[in-house]
């Protein structure tokens, strides 16, 4: 009948507030008083929650020879005086060790080769993760030194003009080869459509046009006459920014001479 109380939810309804997101709620409100109300309590510990299920990962998600590790995300690229502290973080599983890896060792392939091989199949899988390693993150992953990551995967790049996209290259974090060197190769070397560049070389179309249209310009005014000191004042960029695609234009020219 309307207007009973229900004895039996009013005993045991208050079990449904036993749990996680009420004691974070509480001590939320407990620490931080002037947060705001309950609804703004749990607001905080439903964000708090999210956080936590999406950086745990149950036991039997997680294959032998695999491991958990945080990337970057690959759509927060740095800014001035940025800290990991300010970048948005993403769990990777990433396939440490695999039977591939142990085949090669059996068959005596070199360390620096098989290095390189896991580095790259690291950067992928982060990649396609909707994250980006650094070679520090590479480094402390597979027993080795930064510099000798960041040496294996240029070489790497400018052996097969294809990025590996990593921080270095996606987000300018790092050593690696330029990706505006990379982008240039493909469209006035090789011949490459914007589309298939970006397909190539993990960049938007609007990005990799935007390269190119620099590019353009550099070279426009070293063709004028223009010192890159003049040339960086005229575009209103940076005097490296200048001699890298100079530097771009000369590796072209180069390479279409017939000497």
């Amino acid at each position: 009948m309307a207007g009973q109380p229900d004895f039996l939810r009013k005993k045991y309804g208050p079990l449904l507030a036993k749990n996680l997101e009420t004691a974070l709620a509480h001590r939320i409100a407990t620490e931080f008083p002037r947060i705001g109300g309950p609804r703004i309590q749990r607001l905080c510990a439903d964000m708090i929650l999210e956080v936590v299920s999406e950086h745990l990962v149950p036991r039997e998600q997680v294959r032998q020879g695999q491991v958990l590790w945080l990337g970057i995300s690959r759509d927060d690229p740095p800014r001035r005086h940025q800290r990991i502290a300010d970048c948005q973080l993403v769990p990777l599983v990433l396939d440490l060790v695999t039977a591939d890896d142990i085949r090669a060792r059996l068959d005596r392939i070199t360390s620096a080769q098989r290095l390189l091989t896991r580095a790259i199949r690291l950067c992928h899988q982060a990649h396609d993760q909707g994250a980006l390693l650094s070679n520090c993150d590479l480094a402390e992953l597979l027993g080795s030194h930064d510099a000798q990551i960041a040496h294996l995967l240029a070489e790497h790049e400018r052996k097969t003009r294809q990025p590996v996209p990593r921080r270095a290259t996606l987000h300018d974090v790092g050593t690696g080869i330029t990706h505006k060197r990379i982008i240039c190769w493909k469209r006035y070397a090789e011949g490459k459509e914007t589309e298939q560049i970006a397909r190539e070389t993990y960049h938007s179309p609007e990005a990799v046009d935007r390269y190119l249209g620099q590019y353009d310009r550099v070279r426009h005014c070293r063709l004028q006459g223009l010192s890159p000191a003049e040339t960086a004042h005229v575009l209103a960029c940076s005097l490296r920014l200048v001699q890298e695609y100079l530097d771009i234009d000369q590796e072209l020219e180069l390479r279409d001479d017939p000497r």
